[in-house]
């Protein structure tokens, strides 16, 4: 990637704010031309909001902005994209149901005779793919929707290109690609910034800044703490400046001494709202004292699994068995008074209701339970005591039990859901995706508390897309493709390259050859050996997220509104 040139984008003393709220506190930002500059900061650091104001969503309140030198006024994106600016958001924004030329050009449709001009939108399209060597052509009159995540992708930044994007704004664009995925898309960043396209790279995953980036830009409750070059800073300096202590990467090993069975689970098949099958038949045992890893891209059963197994979906055959107690027609309520916790994927609409404090939020899933219900009658004092517990305990900022919900940043969400479940001593925690948009320091506290579960005895259900944290946390891990276990691993003795080869349905042995059913038992108590010869299964959980939805009506007469996005 190309040096130092004159910058492409320079924001200068940007400041943004929400009600008292300070998002973007007076930064100063440069990308140089023809470069990649990663931006790296907490949840709640200011990163895409500073980014929505360089794409015309929001209005700055102070500072200015500069792009090829220029001062630039963007009162919406077309003005940004007008002048040369373009976004990939982490949630694509693309029509699922039109094609690959189609969403390319929409709203941007060339014409002749008043007529849209197909042959040139195709003839564009395919010359900007010639140029950067995308695969993308090969697909233009395919809808969007039968494609990978990795192609749509490459779809969304075709698009931007054939607007005439000089700068892209990148929000997060490897967390659900496998690590085959990710090569491929900094290929992709190395090809554009090499013709002279500059890119801003927002990202959570500090590795990745270091092997994408030239430039790295710190921000840290609102302010831009610093800027390094990638060549000559390290994962723990970055860590530092996001969050202004050391940060723990790596745990120390254990010897796993597993307990009696906790979870069984035998040829589990399940179907989405579809009438699809997305699990087909699963099998799989968690110990106690074990973590079993559920490793996979999004979309291939997990969501399904973990829903079955935390009484969330019906079953359509097969049998969950909890601490030996068939449990597959039971209620979502008994597995949580049985020692069931699940800590969802969706922390916004599962885990919490936006609109209620946290003292109310940490009553879900204790609506019956003592000492927080007595005589049939809620003891308020008892759960305020138990929401200022958890802030407490878990360093929930901003530390006040009767801020709502919707008011606190994503990681800040992530961590009262955690402590909410982990508080009720489980003998089961299925967590789903606990570090999905979560800061390092986030990542870190959840890392720790799980583990510390698991020292405790007890069975973890641990499903996640991100393979450095599936191999670091997991006794076994087993890779779910197609509503199947393809395979159980031991993680110390299988690569991320490996495991993302699995994830795409391939062997490792033979790239080439598509992988078969597997079903994960855990074997022996003594030992966790046996496990890589049967696919591994999930444990489930059950959780207060899922309690927004049927116990909040029951703790009180509000009912649950939808929810409030995560604001940076």
């Amino acid at each position: 990637m190309s040096g130092t040139r004159a910058p492409a984008v320079r924001l200068d003393g940007v400041t943004k704010r929400f009600g008292d709220v300070v998002a973007n506190d007076a930064v100063d930002f440069s990308l140089d031309a023809g470069s990649v500059h990663a931006l790296i900061g907490e949840n709640g650091a200011g990163k895409t909001t500073l980014m929505s104001v360089l794409y015309g969503l929001y209005d700055p309140d102070a500072g200015g902005i500069y792009v090829d030198g220029e001062p630039r006024e963007f009162d919406s994106p077309r003005d940004a994209i007008d002048a040369g600016v373009g976004m990939i958001h982490q949630h694509f924004q693309l029509v699922d149901t039109m094609t690959v030329v189609q969403n390319v050009v929409l709203g941007h449709e060339p014409t002749e005779n008043g007529l849209v001009d197909e042959a040139s939108a195709h003839e564009d399209i395919e010359d900007i793919c010639a140029t950067y060597g995308f695969d993308v052509d090969r697909y233009l009159d395919t809808p969007v929707e039968q494609l990978g995540v990795g192609a749509q992708q490459r779809v969304e930044i075709v698009k931007s290109l054939y607007r005439g994007a000089d700068v892209l704004v990148l929000d997060e664009p490897t967390a659900v690609l496998t690590p085959q995925e990710v090569e491929g898309l900094f290929e992709v960043m190395e090809e554009l910034t090499d013709r002279g396209r500059s890119l801003i790279f927002i990202t959570h995953k500090l590795d990745e800044a270091l092997e994408a980036a030239d430039d790295i830009t710190v921000l840290r409750d609102g302010k831009a703490v610093g800027t390094v070059a990638a060549a000559e800073t390290s994962r723990e300096e970055l860590a530092r400046m996001m969050v202004g202590r050391d940060v723990l990467f790596d745990y120390p090993e254990r010897e796993t001494v597993l307990g009696d069975v906790t979870l069984s689970v035998e040829d589990l098949r399940v179907r989405d709202d579809r009438d699809l099958e997305q699990v087909g038949g699963v099998g799989l045992t968690v110990r106690e004292g074990e973590i079993l890893g559920v490793a996979g891209v999004e979309g291939n059963g997990q969501t399904e699994l973990v829903e079955a197994l935390t009484g969330l979906r019906e079953v359509e055959s097969g049998t969950v068995a909890f601490e030996g107690e068939d449990i597959t027609d039971t209620s979502r309520r008994r597995r949580i008074e049985s020692g069931i916790t699940y800590v969802p994927e969706d922390r916004q609409d599962e885990g919490l209701v936006q609109d209620y404090d946290l003292v109310r939020n940490a009553l879900l899933g204790n609506q019956t339970v003592e000492p927080y219900v007595r005589n049939g009658f809620i003891d308020w004092r008892t759960v305020r005591d138990h929401a200022e517990s958890i802030v407490r305990e878990y360093d929930v900022q901003p530390p006040n039990a009767d801020a709502e919900a919707a008011s606190l940043s994503g990681g800040n969400q992530q961590k009262f859901v955690v402590g909410r479940e982990l508080e009720h001593e489980p003998s089961l925690l299925v967590a789903s995706h606990p570090t999905r948009g979560v800061d390092v320091g986030s990542i870190e506290f959840v890392h720790e508390r799980l583990l510390e579960m698991r020292d405790a005895g007890t069975a973890v259900l641990f499903v996640s897309s991100k393979l450095e944290e599936i191999q670091k946390l997991s006794d076994r891990v087993a890779v779910m493709y197609e509503g199947e276990f393809v395979d159980v691993v031991d993680p110390d003795d299988v690569t991320e390259q490996e495991l993302g080869l699995l994830m795409a349905g391939r062997t490792v042995e033979d790239p080439g050859e598509s992988a078969g059913p597997a079903t994960a038992d855990s074997g022996t108590a003594e030992s966790t050996e046996s496990a890589t010869a049967e696919s591994a299964d999930s444990a489930t959980a059950e959780s207060a997220d899922s309690a927004t939805a049927e116990s909040a009506e029951s703790a009180t007469d509000e009912s649950a509104t939808e929810g409030v996005s995560n604001r940076e």
